[in-house]
């Protein structure tokens, strides 16, 4: 048995894992840089879905796109299986409460980079589907269930409290303790400001979105509930939202362009 556990340990380790997974990181961005895109088209009056799924359908749009879908599904599936290993194999160098901490971190991590790799896998197969109806579905589900409503609205809470801590992580740029930041001074600064505006402006795009959850919990309205392009629309929709939508595209932009260059420059091992 702890010769299978060894082995797992050198796969989740490997060299060969650890360069499909930092391809992962540039993946997450290149998705992160159409959502920008389409945000933007957003606030300028054009259509388009902003969120995982309408970024995978323009990525799978591109000439090559079942190819690009596949390679990036693999690289995907190979950043969870790494961040996986973390939360199994690592930290026990640490204090008892911040090695749970940073497992629980790595297992979440593991789980969006999962996710991500099934909505990739699902539009290569043709099967791809509209994160805003499924996310109503699941919202309409949830609301049925005994204590479904408290679960939405915990869910919920924790996706804005998740937006607040990306805003102060770009904020007190405290990502770069995750990166080998270039020696360069011109790079570290364009690094830096790519990190910077790119947390800022995904914190407040899960901050709205997770306030929609919420008040589609409350006001037992589930169609409120439609994920993160519900979110950036209900932003374009409030006073001065069409500029708010401009700068929160040009953020996630930033944050696409960040997370790529984070593949070159991640610290992989903890």
């Amino acid at each position: 048995m702890q010769g299978a556990a060894d082995k797992a340990e050198n796969v989740a380790n490997s060299r060969a894992l650890e360069v499909l997974a930092r391809a992962g990181y540039a993946v997450s961005g290149v998705l992160h840089f159409l959502v920008g895109t389409i945000a933007i088209g957003l606030a300028t009056g054009k259509g388009g879905r902003a969120d995982v799924s309408g970024a995978v359908a323009e990525l799978g749009s591109q000439p090559a796109g079942p190819v690009l879908l596949w390679t990036s599904f693999a690289a995907c599936v190979a950043l969870a299986l790494w961040r996986a290993g973390d939360a199994i194999f690592d930290f026990e160098h640490l204090p008892a409460k911040n090695e749970v901490a940073k497992k629980l971190k790595a297992a979440a991590q593991a789980a969006i980079y999962a996710a991500m790799a099934l909505s990739l896998a699902a539009f290569a197969r043709g099967a791809g589907q509209d994160n805003r109806e499924s996310t109503s579905d699941m919202t309409v589900n949830l609301m049925k269930a005994p204590g479904g409503v408290l679960l939405l609205i915990v869910i919920g809470a924790a996706v804005a409290v998740t937006g607040v801590v990306y805003v102060v992580l770009g904020v007190k740029k405290s990502f770069r303790k995750h990166i080998r930041m270039p020696a360069a001074p011109t790079a570290r600064k364009a690094v830096t400001g790519l990190g910077i505006a790119g947390y800022a402006a995904k914190g407040v795009a899960l901050f709205v979105t997770g306030l929609l959850v919420v008040i589609a919990a409350v006001t037992a309205h589930p169609e409120e509930s439609t994920g993160l392009d519900g979110g950036l629309r209900a932003l374009r929709d409030q006073p001065l939202g069409v500029y708010a939508l401009m700068a929160v595209g040009a953020g996630l932009i930033c944050y696409g362009l960040y997370m790529v260059v984070r593949a070159r420059l991640a610290k992989m091992e903890y």
